[in-house]
């Protein structure tokens, strides 16, 4: 296990002595988008076809499927991928869940979460929605909360690999950098700082100001 290390090169390192799991560890940025993206669709096919859901609804459902993303993101990335790991054992799963991406946060291949653990976070979550809101409202509520999840992962990708010049992608990225560089006991929030501002773990005026 890696111990205040930071490779700024799109490298790896092996976490996992079985050849399957360390496999199934690594990830193209584009395999999110070759899963979900058909079950986006599916999923406002059914809304439309099968439940007869108004297009007006269906608007509203899918924006608040990508709001509620935003804060189990923020919920996720705060509580499970930074929780306070004490013994050995601990440390070793949370360099796992994310130490690993703090240690190489370059590393193209993890930087996507692997279909291993988002289809089974997705299935959770399709059930535990269908059991609040019912099963007419969750096809397009789940689409918003895929679309919210696939922005996340993209943007993540993008924050690492791509040059960015437009302000509003920029002001996403310096969140994220700042998260890794600077402190990463703020910025949790990667597709929005919304839940950061609105949570008090946002960066202060002073540390926006640094790059």
């Amino acid at each position: 296990m890696s111990k205040n290390y930071v490779s700024n090169k799109d490298e790896t390192v092996r976490m996992f002595e079985n050849k399957i799991m360390e496999a199934l560890s690594r990830v193209h940025p584009a395999v999110p988008l070759i899963i979900y993206l058909p079950l986006v669709t599916y999923f406002l096919y059914l809304s439309i076809s099968t439940y007869s859901v108004s297009f007006v609804n269906i608007f509203f459902l899918v924006v608040a499927g990508i709001f509620v993303w935003s804060f189990i993101e923020y919920v996720l990335h705060k509580y499970i991928f930074h929780f306070d790991a004490k013994s050995e054992f601990g440390k070793k799963i949370h360099f796992i869940f994310h130490g690993v991406h703090h240690d190489y946060p370059s590393d193209s291949r993890r930087l996507v979460m692997p279909p291993t653990v988002s289809l089974l976070l997705a299935a959770i979550f399709y059930f535990l929605f269908r059991t609040v809101i019912g099963l007419q409202d969750v096809h397009p509520f789940f689409a918003g909360f895929l679309i919210g999840y696939l922005f996340y992962d993209m943007t993540h990708y993008a924050i690492h690999h791509f040059n960015m010049h437009n302000k509003f992608w920029l002001t996403l990225k310096n969140h994220h950098i700042k998260h890794h560089y600077q402190n990463p006991g703020k910025g949790y929030g990667v597709s929005s700082p919304l839940w950061d501002i609105i949570s008090g773990t946002n960066f202060s005026k002073k540390e926006e100001q640094k790059v």
